[in-house]
């Protein structure tokens, strides 16, 4: 009879842990999708308020490239455009360095020509990576024609999501 209380203890803690659990995850574990994805050639669609949530877009256009594996585009077309102007190279060294790697790698860099003298530039005044185009929206449209798939990367990092407490 001794070891019953022991047995019916530790029966009613296992209860409670798996009723404990049920609570905090009653629609059970998520599953991680793995796939073979064919190559995929991508344009990304910029246009930030701040120049500095450049920053950001080094790491989406890492992250994707490493599953989609084909050529990238970036259009730049909003306020962010100022950074890769030459006479702010010391203000935006590191961001305007991260896409140079980039573009080392090949992606190509295409600014939109209205954004660009709305913003007071020429394209002399533009970095050597950079390729003026006559309008944003208009290279965009063509590069889907051509096939590549559209990504507007939203600038919200992850980092700082965390777990709440």
């Amino acid at each position: 009879m001794r070891w019953k209380w022991p047995a019916v203890v530790i029966m009613g803690m296992l209860t409670f842990n798996v009723a404990a659990s049920g609570a905090t995850s009653p629609y059970g574990t998520a599953s991680a999708k793995t796939r073979s994805m064919p190559v995929l050639n991508t344009v990304f669609d910029v246009s930030y308020d701040d120049p500095k949530k450049l920053e950001l877009l080094y790491d989406f256009v890492r992250n994707t490239r490493q599953v989609t594996r084909g050529k990238v585009v970036i259009v730049t077309h909003g306020p962010e455009l100022k950074a890769f102007a030459k006479e702010n190279y010391k203000e935006f060294q590191v961001i305007v360095d991260k896409m140079a790697d980039l573009a080392n790698t090949g992606v190509k860099f295409y600014m939109c020509r209205n954004a660009m003298k709305m913003a007071g530039y020429r394209p002399e005044d533009m970095h050597g990576f950079i390729t003026v185009v006559p309008s944003g929206f208009a290279e965009i449209a063509y590069l889907e024609y051509q096939g590549y798939q559209y990504i507007n990367p939203t600038p919200l990092s992850t980092k700082d999501i965390g777990k709440t407490k």
